[in-house]
């Protein structure tokens, strides 16, 4: 396989200023997600003196030593609601993420606890969703790490009806699909969240800590006018002992994390399809760290998308499709850490002969079970009186359709531009990518936000120009500099995630091992084989 030659001049001023742009932007991510995790931090010596772990150290206990974690959606909620985006950065009071468990690897849902409680919010919500979501795809099991105070009740009109009782719908599909999942629960596990553990397949409670029930104290005493302690209501004993909502009773944290670990180990989950890459795979030519200055954080300024493949690809090596085609998408077939994979990335707009040939490159890489990875960094399909002749419409709509019906395991890593239709054509998230990840550069909108302000002043001189009125110059300059202004806040990759529209915002270094992590699991999936039922397994 041929190997790609870099036409970057590292030493050049080009690529120290976008190195050095794209730093700034990672930095601000790094800061901000650091916010959540000291935040949480300051509950410490509450949570220790009450004889309990943080969040983030039970996650430490249940892993692997040395092992990775994958953390998701670190910033799902940013700005939004009680998240201020600036002091007050929540993280959604939740921690996803896949990591690995007595060797095997499993999706993991924490409770942040030590950040309002754990309350439920529709940040939350959707981070939770989406990796019951991966978990179900990737036939992983799911370890919950539950503490939490419940709803919270200043935003439960937005979780409620969808969000909340899909939760748990997605655990009875999860059970009922042959995927276990072992609930510890830490602390409180109330109302609707009581489910997560009732409606999980092995459960371990925390003696004097769990307290599991539909209704507490004070609600009871509202509703009934019965009067009963927490331990009598739901504590881990009386769960144990009466009730059978929980197989085991643990002293403490470690005690159960320690449980958890050896339930997991026990599961005898197939893992064994997941180390199919090569361990020993070469790395590129071009050291990653030149990520960080191949891409240029503005958009509107082009680079070749094989820079990018030559430092992600095993030895550089890239046996390229139609290089003669089409100039803008590049389509042809790389190794990442050992993981054959098929990889389209954008030079520019997509043609029609760009559609016609990546279309092709996908039913040929679905025909060959060759996973499928896309580099996103596109103004969109390409508009004008020679693409609608050329048939843009048409040709694009197969390239959607072959997107969207591709079998194969499908990443999208957005490293730049992903404007109008080419988000769909590139495996948005309404596409439903396995995983999809963003640079700290990415861009998402509909279009441009000068094109999109363009548009608009043109339609309001033509509005003004029929009805015989003057233009108000001083509102025209007013009006662009308010849609801009909106394009540029909607349209960055802090925004993205905070909407969950990623599974997090990644340093570009980090490409080649994240893709080849994905690589793994999906590999893994699509070989593994499953013992589903009816309805899942029931406590009876």
């Amino acid at each position: 396989m041929p190997s790609l030659q870099s036409q970057i001049d590292t030493g050049s001023p080009e690529f120290e200023q976008n190195r050095n742009d794209m730093l700034s932007l990672l930095e601000n991510v790094r800061t901000l997600e650091q916010k959540v995790v000291d935040l949480s931090g300051r509950q410490a010596d509450r949570f220790h003196k009450a004889g309990k772990l943080l969040p983030r150290e039970r996650i430490d206990a249940l892993l692997d030593p040395g092992s990775s974690f994958l953390a998701l959606s670190s910033l799902a909620g940013l700005g939004l609601h009680e998240d201020d985006g600036k002091d007050q950065v929540l993280g959604g009071c939740v921690i996803t993420g896949i990591g690995q468990v007595a060797g095997t690897r499993v999706a993991v849902i924490a409770s942040d606890s030590a950040i309002k409680g754990g309350t439920g919010t529709w940040a939350g919500a959707q981070k939770t969703i989406r990796l019951q979501q991966i978990a179900r795809e990737q036939k992983l099991p799911v370890v919950n790490l539950v503490e939490s105070g419940g709803g919270n009740l200043r935003l439960t009109h937005m979780t409620f009806a969808v969000l909340g009782g899909r939760r748990f719908a997605n655990q009875a599909r999860l059970s009922a699909d042959g995927i276990p999942q072992v609930t510890v629960v830490h602390g409180s596990s109330t109302a609707g969240g009581a489910y997560v553990p009732g409606m999980s397949d092995y459960v371990i409670a925390v003696r004097n800590q769990a307290k599991m029930f539909l209704a507490g104290p004070p609600l009871l005493k509202m509703a009934t006018g019965e009067i009963a302690t927490d331990e009598e209501l739901g504590g881990a004993a009386m769960h144990a002992e009466v009730a059978g909502t929980a197989e085991w009773v643990a002293e403490d944290d470690r005690h159960a994390i320690s449980l958890t670990r050896d339930l997991v180990g026990n599961t005898n989950w197939p893992t064994r399809t997941e180390g199919t890459g090569q361990l020993e795979a070469p790395a590129p030519l071009y050291d990653p760290e030149e990520l960080m200055g191949v891409v240029p954080v503005d958009y509107r300024k082009p680079v070749d998308v094989r820079e990018i493949i030559a430092r992600v690809a095993d030895g550089s090596d890239f046996l390229e499709f139609k290089e003669d085609f089409d100039p803008f998408t590049i389509c042809g077939w790389a190794h990442v850490n050992g993981y054959r994979c098929g990889i389209i990335g954008n030079n520019g707009p997509i043609t029609a002969k760009g559609a016609v040939k990546a279309a092709q490159f996908i039913q040929l890489c679905d025909q060959a079970e060759t996973p499928l990875v896309f580099l996103q960094n596109t103004t969109g399909f390409i508009v004008g009186k020679d693409a609608e002749t050329a048939g843009i419409i048409k040709h694009g709509s197969k390239l959607i359709q072959a997107v969207t019906n591709a079998r194969v395991p499908r990443i999208t890593i957005m490293v730049g531009a992903s404007f109008g239709a080419g988000n769909y054509a590139m495996c948005g998230r309404g596409y439903d990518p396995d995983f999809l990840f963003s640079w700290p550069n990415h861009r998402i909108a509909v279009m441009g936000g000068e094109q999109a302000a363009g548009v608009l002043e043109i339609v309001a001189r033509g509005s003004a120009e029929r009805r015989g009125l003057d233009v108000d110059e001083d509102k025209m300059t007013a009006q662009r500099e308010e849609i801009l202004s909106h394009y540029d806040a909607t349209s960055s990759a802090l925004y993205a995630t905070s909407q969950v529209w990623d599974d997090g915002i990644i340093d570009p270094r980090d490409t080649r091992k994240i893709l080849g992590e994905c690589l793994a699991i999906t590999n893994g999936a699509r070989h593994r084989d499953v013992r589903p039922n009816t309805f899942g397994v029931a406590r009876l």
